[in-house]
């Protein structure tokens, strides 16, 4: 038997895996006689030749280009095709996980295979054997007995970054939450996405929470990623520390690029997450103050994503809506935003002061270099008490309500001021003397004292007035509101 294993079977690609798979039902007997492991070797063998030494017809279905055949039955065009490095990934999806595993380790130690040709075989075994994984589901009431297959695929992922594709490693995370696997392989799975999180989709970051939860989706496990993916650069300074030469060489872990991409990806899940009328405003905010240290140039993002909140949370408090405001630079949002913004009666009056003050700024600013502006106040001229260009905010001081400001003619007034800037802009040249006048005029109502003597006026002159929290809104008639409002299921920002 030795004589005929050594000699035939070992030595056939498709014999070797027959065999090791016949081995389960003759266990033990088959390890005592060290069949199984006889097998293994050879297939691991055979799958780590030089791809120039391996005959194609092993995998190849001629039924699949009987083009290549032409007209010459001797012909045998299959031979003129180069051999992929994965040929072998499909055959193994046969064995049983058991088996699997230890094939793929055998090929592993042998260290002839990259990691990327063992991330294609273990992604076509999970596709093969985890029915509904492709859309990240598992299709079986029996979901325990898929486990051990999860788990056994999440051990052998290699640890080499962009091994396998940031949306199979999500799938992997859906799948192990799915089949309640240990708590082990969830972290693995964290940690690898978080190293190449800028690769994701909106789609990927969508995670079903568990049935006993009462939202949507897991927000708490996409924060772990996103702090993962943060905690890169966080460990290359803690390790420059140690030794100024690593820190040369891992300096930069994360580009500005990457890190950019991730904050607008988290707008997008912000905002789709927002819907969900059960989420509760810590997890929005906790996981929008996780990006809150990457700058963006803009927070069209941001804003969509919280005046789709507050859309969908129309009972949350003003304290509360002052908290998710803060998350958001005024100053960094477009034309088209400040636009919305100012019309959108959802915002507190503050924000919407705010809005109206910077596009009076910027307005003023593009007309001419010479002309001076109104000095801010200096609540006004750093609202959110951030610093470093970061959206975080510092909380303000509760006794500056600036909500308690009625002034809702004069707001009126400002908004058409706003407009006419906003004509101006998209004027000609022609109309230099109005514009002047028009600014003249929104300069002469900025410093209004009816409008902010209770702005920046002492402590006893502030009051609080519970019917001013939100701003003049526009009426559906007004065809702007088709133009500048995001729609509910748009999934990119306002500008």
């Amino acid at each position: 038997i030795d004589i005929f294993l050594n000699s035939s079977i070992v030595h056939s690609w498709k014999d070797s895996i027959i065999v090791l798979q016949t081995t389960k039902s003759l266990s033990p007997l088959s390890d005592e006689l060290k069949v199984a492991g006889l097998c293994v070797d050879a297939i691991a063998t055979n799958a780590c030749i030089d791809v120039s030494k391996v005959d194609w017809s092993y995998t190849y279905n001629r039924k699949k280009l009987p083009e290549e055949n032409g007209n010459d039955l001797n012909f045998n065009g299959v031979k003129s095709r180069p051999v992929p490095k994965d040929w072998w990934v499909e055959d193994l999806c046969e064995l049983e996980i058991d088996l699997y595993k230890c094939v793929i380790m055998s090929i592993k130690t042998k260290g002839i295979q990259s990691h990327e040709v063992i991330g294609e075989a273990l992604k076509a075994y999970s596709y093969r054997r985890l029915p509904g994984f492709s859309k990240g589901v598992i299709h079986s009431r029996d979901v325990g007995k898929y486990r051990s297959t999860v788990d056994t695929i999440v051990w052998l992922l290699p640890a080499e970054k962009g091994s396998v594709s940031c949306s199979f490693l999500f799938k992997l995370l859906k799948a192990a939450i799915i089949v309640d696997s240990g708590e082990m392989a969830r972290e693995q799975l964290v940690r690898q996405i978080g190293q190449q999180l800028e690769e994701a989709s909106l789609n990927d970051l969508l995670i079903r929470a568990a049935e006993r939860e009462d939202v949507m989706y897991d927000v708490d496990m996409v924060k772990k990623i996103v702090n993962k993916f943060l905690m890169q650069d966080r460990n290359a300074e803690y390790e420059s520390e140690e030794n100024e030469v690593q820190e040369i060489q891992r300096s930069g872990i994360l580009t500005d690029a990457s890190k950019l991409i991730v904050a607008k990806l988290i707008d997008a899940y912000l905002a789709e997450i927002a819907k969900d009328p059960n989420l509760p405003l810590s997890k929005f905010v906790d996981l929008a103050e996780t990006v809150s240290c990457i700058s963006q140039p803009t927070h069209n993002g941001l804003y969509r994503a919280i005046d789709m909140y507050l859309k969908e949370h129309p009972w949350i408090s003003k304290s509360e809506r002052k908290r998710i405001c803060k998350l958001m630079d005024c100053k960094k949002l477009s034309a088209d935003a400040c636009m919305h913004a100012v019309q959108n009666e959802r915002l507190p009056l503050r924000v919407v002061i705010q809005v109206l003050f910077f596009e009076q700024l910027r307005g003023a600013a593009a007309t001419s270099s010479g002309t001076s502006t109104p000095d801010l106040p200096k609540s006004l001229k750093n609202p959110n008490g951030g610093s470093h260009g970061s959206s975080r905010s510092a909380p303000t001081n509760p006794e500056e309500d600036w909500d308690s400001v009625s002034a809702t003619e004069e707001l009126k007034a400002l908004k058409t001021e706003l407009a006419a800037l906003r004509l101006r802009n998209r004027g000609d040249n022609r109309n230099n003397v109005d514009n002047a006048a028009a600014i003249s005029k929104m300069k002469g109502l900025m410093k209004s004292k009816r409008i902010f003597t209770k702005i920046w006026s002492s402590k006893a002159a502030i009051g609080e007035n519970s019917g001013s929290d939100s701003s003049e809104s526009l009426g559906s008639a007004n065809p702007e509101e088709a133009k500048s409002t995001p729609s509910r299921n748009r999934r990119h920002s306002v500008s």
